[in-house]
């Protein structure tokens, strides 16, 4: 398959929007470069993650607009669209991305705050008189 492949990936809070097409290794996430906006060498391997493992960090130019959420939240939803455009790129990439965990959507979020509680699960001190 051949031209632009959009995917998107979610964690959390965060909503990540991923254009990959074939170029020379560039990264942009909301129009700055990737190192610019993840300058933490532990988000960046997070991001990079499916691209090394299938080796094709210079096979491909990545643009990404993500929104919501925190850093963490924000560098997985990458990672799991970047995966999910390599699968739709090539479908043998599947089994070793699954394998590495990266196609799994993880769900856990924020729990909501309950109505006459002051928090998702903390209540009130309970008196007995």
């Amino acid at each position: 398959m051949e031209g632009i492949i959009n995917t998107t990936g979610r964690r959390k809070a965060a909503v990540a929007r991923v254009i990959l097409q074939e170029g020379k290794g560039n990264i942009t996430i909301n129009d700055r470069k990737f190192d610019e906006y993840f300058s933490e060498k532990r988000y960046q391997y997070i991001v990079m993650q499916p691209l090394n493992l299938l080796e094709a960090a210079e096979k491909f130019d990545v643009r990404i607009k993500v929104v919501g959420g925190g850093s963490t939240g924000q560098a997985e939803a990458i990672r799991l669209a970047i995966s999910r455009a390599l699968i739709e790129l090539n479908a043998d990439n599947k089994s070793a991305l699954r394998k590495a965990g990266f196609v799994t959507r993880d769900p856990r979020v924020k729990e909501r705050k309950k109505p006459g509680q002051p928090g998702a699960r903390k209540q009130f001190q309970f008196s007995k008189r």
